[in-house]
């Protein structure tokens, strides 16, 4: 008994330990957002063409999701659960409205870029990346809700759901390919893994199935993207 009591004392409690990390990766989501969209967004040269009203509508709805998810893990930490739910009616109004503008700024770009080659420079092709990433942002949000009341599935969903808006201003920062960016955002699911199997010694099942959308079904939907049936229902969207 002696030896489990050590044990316990010397391990610190996981809702401690949680305290510090789900903070730290919103606040490094905060950091990706900014850094990858500070040249066309945040410090955007006038030297570049104006963007419409819908862009920086998008622009200003992405911002406030994490502005949001920053303060949600900080009420948490500073144990605020009350206010923590009761910003959390607001939290699900902007995430209807992250998703409706993402559906919508995602396709007024493809109308907006026209055609090309199939391929990984056909607009059509690349319209499954943001496409996938606000369908799953949406699908974890919508569980996430779901489970409020089971606070370690609903913290790690959240997560995972801010993750998957933050492919392209990490396809920005890195400027990489499309393997590059799909990397990028795999690198902060992976520290959700890692946080899990040392903290916990196993990884939390909502980190194994939201971890895997975040990770498998947009590259999936992006390796069916050159398929004939994604080109015509691209096609479709575009008018």
């Amino acid at each position: 008994m002696g030896c489990v009591m050590s044990i316990a004392i010397g391990r610190p409690a996981i809702g401690n330990i949680d305290r510090l990390f789900f903070p730290g990766m919103a606040l490094a989501s905060a950091v990706m957002l900014f850094v990858g969209f500070s040249r066309s967004y945040f410090l955007r040269s006038a030297d570049l063409p104006a963007l419409t009203a819908l862009y920086h509508l998008h622009g200003a709805l992405f911002t406030a999701w994490i502005a949001l998810f920053v303060a949600q893990t900080a009420l948490v930490a500073g144990r605020r659960p009350d206010i923590h739910r009761s910003v959390g009616v607001a939290g699900v109004v902007l995430a209807a409205a992250v998703f409706v503008v993402g559906v919508t700024v995602s396709i007024e770009t493809l109308r907006r870029q026209g055609g090309g080659s199939v391929g990984a420079s056909d607009p059509r092709s690349f319209f499954a990346i943001p496409l996938g990433d606000i369908i799953v942002f949406a699908a974890l949000v919508a569980v996430a809700v779901l489970q409020r009341r089971r606070t370690q599935t609903h913290k790690r969903l959240m997560l995972l759901a801010t993750i998957s808006l933050l492919t392209a201003a990490i396809a920005r920062f890195l400027q990489a390919g499309t393997t590059g960016l799909f990397l990028g955002t795999d690198a902060f699911v992976l520290a959700l893994v890692v946080y899990d199997l040392a903290s916990r010694g196993r990884v939390h099942p909502a980190t194994v199935w939201g971890g895997l959308m975040v990770a498998g079904f947009k590259p999936l939907l992006y390796a069916l993207s050159g398929t004939q049936a994604w080109l015509a229902f691209a096609d479709a969207l575009r008018g």
